[in-house]
C-alpha cells in the first residue's frame, strides 16, 4: 500500500496533534505527530472533481497513518476554497489561518524557530482578514499571532482573477495610474479587450485592488511584452526571470512610506524599456534593492535578525539568492525553504503550526 505521507519534517517541538488541509492551489495537508509534521504529497489546486477526491482521501489516509487523533483542524481563511469547506464540516475545533502568516510560520517551523520573524511573503493571492487581496506583505509573526508591517502599494487588478493568467491587464493597470491610460487600447492593440479597459479602470468596473507581489511581475512582464497572455500560471514572471544576466537597480525606482513600499517610479521606468533583457535586470535589482531596504528599516525595531522569505515568489533564484545576500550583509538572517516548497505546497506546515501552537 503506497504511504499517504510524502515527507517529515521534525518540529522544533512536540505539540499536539492537528490537521492542516491547506491551500486552493498546490494542495497539500499536514498532521503533526509529536514533534514532527507529516506531510502528504501535493494535490495541485482544488478545482476539479479528481484533485478533490484525491485531497479529501489523502485527508483520511494521512490521519489513520500517522495514528493520531487530531484536536483541532487548520484552514485558509478563504470561506469558497473546498479545503476551507471540508474543514468546516469535520467535528473539530476550527482555526483559520491567514495565508501570509502560514507562509512565514512555515519556514519558522521547518528552521526550528519558535521566536519572533519578519515575515515576507510574496505570491500571487491570499485573503487578508478584512477580505482583501493580499500578496505581498511584511509581518511580525510569532507562533500563533502576527501583525501587518507592511505591503506592497495597491494595484487595480482589471478583469479580476484573469489578470493573472493575462499580464497585460497588469500592464493597463500601471499605465492607467501613470495618467497614461489612453495609451492601452493603442499599445495591446492586438487584444480585442484593451479597447475598453480604460474606461473600466476609469469606473473602478471589476478592478479589486490588490498588494499582490505576483501581480507586480505580471505588470513588469506586460510592460516589457512578455506572455502578455500566458498560457499557464507563472509563464511570463518565469520568462521575465530567465532573462536577467546582471540584476540592475534604478536608485529612484521606488517610494518607500509608512510601511508602504511602491515600485511605481519602477514600472514606468520599464514602460518605456524597449530590450526585455535590460527590463529584467532592472526590475529584478531594483526590487531586490527596495525589498532589503524595507526589510531593513523594521528591523531596527522589530527585535528579531530571523526573516522568512516565503510565497511562490521565492521560487525565483534571483530574487531569493539577492535578496538572501543583501540582508545578510544587513547583519540579518534570512531563512528559505528548504525541506518544504516556499509556495502554497508548503502552507499545510505553517498551518499546522499555528494550529499546533494555538
Amino acid at each position: 500500500m503506497t504511504s499517504a505521507i510524502a515527507q517529515i519534517v521534525a518540529l522544533p517541538r512536540a505539540v499536539p496533534p492537528v490537521l492542516a488541509v491547506g491551500a486552493f492551489l498546490k494542495n497539500a495537508v499536514c498532521v503533526t505527530r509529536g514533534a514532527e509534521a507529516l506531510i502528504s504529497a501535493n494535490h495541485g489546486d482544488l478545482g476539479t472533481p479528481e484533485a478533490i477526491a484525491a485531497f479529501e482521501a489523502c485527508v483520511e489516509a494521512l490521519v489513520a497513518e500517522a495514528g493520531v487523533t487530531p484536536v483541532r483542524v487548520a484552514h485558509d481563511l478563504h470561506p469558497d476554497f473546498h479545503c476551507t469547506r471540508y474543514a468546516q464540516s469535520l467535528d473539530l475545533p476550527q482555526v483559520p489561518v491567514q495565508h501570509h502568516h502560514a507562509h512565514a510560520a512555515a519556514i519558522a517551523a521547518e528552521h526550528g524557530i519558535e521566536g519572533p520573524v519578519i515575515g515576507v511573503s510574496f505570491d500571487g493571492f491570499g485573503l487578508g482578514p478584512g477580505n482583501q487581496s493580499w500578496g505581498g506583505e511584511l509581518l511580525l509573526a510569532e507562533g500563533a499571532h502576527y501583525r501587518r508591517l507592511g505591503h506592497l502599494a495597491l494595484l487595480p487588478q482589471p478583469g479580476g482573477d484573469r489578470a493573472a493568467r493575462e499580464p497585460w491587464r497588469m500592464a493597463a493597470s500601471v499605465l492607467h495610474k501613470l495618467g497614461r491610460g489612453p495609451e492601452i487600447a493603442e499599445r495591446f492593440k492586438d487584444i480585442p479587450a484593451a479597447a475598453m479597459l480604460g474606461q473600466m479602470l476609469d469606473r473602478r468596473l471589476n478592478s479589486p485592488e490588490t498588494s499582490s507581489a505576483g501581480r507586480l511581475f505580471d505588470a513588469a512582464c506586460g510592460l516589457l511584452g512578455l506572455h502578455p497572455i500566458a498560457e499557464f500560471e507563472s509563464q511570463a514572471p518565469m520568462a521575465l526571470e530567465a532573462l536577467v544576466t546582471a540584476p540592475e537597480v534604478l536608485p529612484t525606482g521606488w517610494i518607500l512610506q509608512d510601511g508602504v513600499l511602491d515600485l511605481l517610479p519602477l514600472l514606468a521606468c520599464l514602460a518605456h524599456c524597449t530590450d526585455p533583457v535590460r527590463g529584467a535586470n532592472l526590475f529584478h535589482g531594483t526590487l531586490i534593492a527596495a525589498m532589503a531596504k524595507w526589510i531593513g528599516d523594521v528591523a531596527a525595531t522589530a527585535g528579531t535578525p530571523y526573516v522568512t522569505l516565503g510565497g511562490g515568489c521565492f521560487l525565483n533564484k534571483v530574487l531569493t539568492g539577492g535578496l538572501v545576500d543583501r540582508l545578510t550583509a544587513l547583519g540579518l538572517r534570512p531563512l528559505t525553504a528548504a525541506k518544504v516548497s516556499p509556495g502554497d505546497a508548503g502552507l499545510s506546515l505553517g498551518q499546522a503550526w499555528i494550529a499546533a501552537l494555538s
